[in-house]
């Protein structure tokens, strides 16, 4: 396995939780341990802070060029290194060895277009409606920031954060998740041999998250946050955010409709719903989790696609032809069976899949579930696994208002020839993105978020450096 260090990385030393406490890292595929790294209490998270806040100063003042490069010489250290990260990767998450690879492909491009951005930041003038002062405007880093990634994606989840950060002049306090530390170890690795300044980035590996967090949150110093995981959690610090204002970036879960209108091109429909289910598993929050099929091709697209799920091969993610790897640990396969469960006890039919397998690891077969109740509980949860589950419906009007029933508003997919129905229902959906006639979305390029409950701001994409930066107005009289 690829040499990590695996400790905490504070004010650009690697050391020790201050009461030694250790945590261990799992894989998946077996349920054996990898590694045990760092496990960091409250005074690990003020000496992180103290780091953070005492480098802003002079990294807010640092050249965008130099920001640029440091960013765009770790984008090429990400690249040359792709197969060792991928191998990282996928022991501690479970994703095969070839999504992997797209993943390093995908964190390092992050890297690229915010080394872009950085030397774009600019400001604006003007002479205010009186005619006697001038407006002067200029963007400045909001300052230290808490970075808490999840982890289905652990490395592209902390490049899209420490990107914009790192280009706007912040200085950061990462917390990855507990399941999947090496990856960030790795990136601040990487980020050091670039060149990235001490206290600029500061890693905190932690079983403990809510004694680190919170107090950082309450206390003043850290003046944004940027969190991505469930919606839940995301409540919960937005809480916490409130006695400082502190300026947050959420980005939360998913419930994701996918609807198969019966002038769709069924090839293409099925290409996409395979991309959209079974990305990282079906474990991301971009996933289809509701499959609304136009009733007159809900047979075929249920054959066509149970055809192909069913194809798939599962097992450890470094054994080669292996497509569909372990989920995440044993709670998140015991929630994805149950849900299974509880649809066929109320009359889905179970095309291919559905039963959870013997032996090691936390693997769940592609399941495919036809003729769903819509009060099954797998329509109102988010699956975070290989399931799906096809309904069917009759009208555009219908399957719209279905389509929004949900708290949540991240993405939808729309599956149709027609250039009318496709922006009309692509524009009735309540989300923050849209796929039509495609089961990929994410790209470093475009603003990625969501509307609702599904969190606020957006990463990524000309608009992912605004939420790392403030605007300064100078009023200029003029006599």
């Amino acid at each position: 396995m690829t040499e990590v260090l695996t400790q905490l990385f504070i004010g650009g030393a690697w050391v020790d939780a201050t009461d030694g406490a250790t945590m261990p890292v799992d894989d998946p595929a077996t349920g054996g341990i990898l590694r045990h790294v760092a496990d960091a209490g409250p005074k690990d998270a003020r000496l992180a802070e103290e780091a953070a806040v005492g480098a802003q100063a002079a990294w807010a003042r640092t050249a965008p060029r130099a920001r640029s490069e440091i960013l765009r010489r770790a984008y090429e250290l990400i690249l040359e290194r792709t197969d060792e990260l991928a191998r990282l990767m996928t022991s501690e998450m479970g994703k095969p060895l070839a999504e992997a690879r797209g993943e390093v492909a995908y964190a390092a491009e992050f890297f690229r277009w915010f080394s872009e951005e950085a030397v774009r930041v600019d400001g604006g003038c003007g002479t205010l409606p009186d005619g006697r002062n001038r407006m002067l405007l200029s963007r400045r880093p909001v300052g230290p920031c808490l970075l808490i990634t999840p982890w289905n994606f652990p490395l592209a989840m902390g490049t899209r954060k420490i990107g914009p950060a790192i280009a706007a002049g912040c200085t950061m306090i990462l917390k990855p998740a507990p399941q999947t530390p090496l990856s960030s170890l790795a990136l601040a690795g990487i980020l050091t041999e670039a060149g990235l300044p001490d206290g600029v980035l500061n890693v905190v590996t932690t079983s403990r998250a809510g004694d680190v967090c919170e107090p950082l949150l309450r206390g003043g110093r850290i003046r944004k946050l940027s969190f991505t995981g469930s919606t839940a959690v995301g409540r919960l610090l937005l809480a916490q955010c409130a006695d400082t204002v502190v300026r947050t970036s959420m980005e939360l879960g998913g419930n994701a409709p996918f609807i198969v209108f019966d002038d769709a091109d069924l090839d293409v429909a099925v290409d996409g719903a395979m991309i959209a289910k079974m990305r990282n598993m079906g474990e991301a929050c971009t996933a289809a989790n509701r499959f609304f099929v136009h009733r007159p091709v809900a047979d075929e697209f249920g054959r066509r696609l149970t055809e192909r799920m069913g194809a798939l091969v599962v097992g450890p993610g470094t054994r080669d032809g292996v497509d569909v790897g372990p989920l995440i640990d044993a709670a998140g396969r015991a929630k994805v069976a149950e849900l299974v469960a509880d649809a066929v006890e109320r009359g889905a039919r179970v095309l291919v899949g559905g039963r959870t397998p013997e032996g090691p690891g936390h693997f769940y077969p592609p399941t495919v579930l036809a003729g769903v109740d819509p009060g099954s509980r797998l329509m109102d949860t988010e699956i975070f696994g290989p399931v799906a589950a096809i309904l069917t419906f009759d009208d555009e009007d219908e399957v719209l208002r279905r389509a929004n029933d949900t708290p949540w508003g991240l993405v939808g997919y729309v599956f149709t020839q027609g250039l009318d129905r496709g922006l009309r229902v692509s524009e009735g959906l309540e989300v923050g993105m849209v796929g039509l006639n495609t089961g990929l979305v994410s790209n470093p390029a475009a603003p990625f978020g969501g509307v609702k409950q599904s969190g606020l701001g957006r990463e990524g994409g000309r608009v992912g450096i605004d939420e790392f930066l403030e605007y300064q107005y100078l009023a200029v009289p003029v006599r």
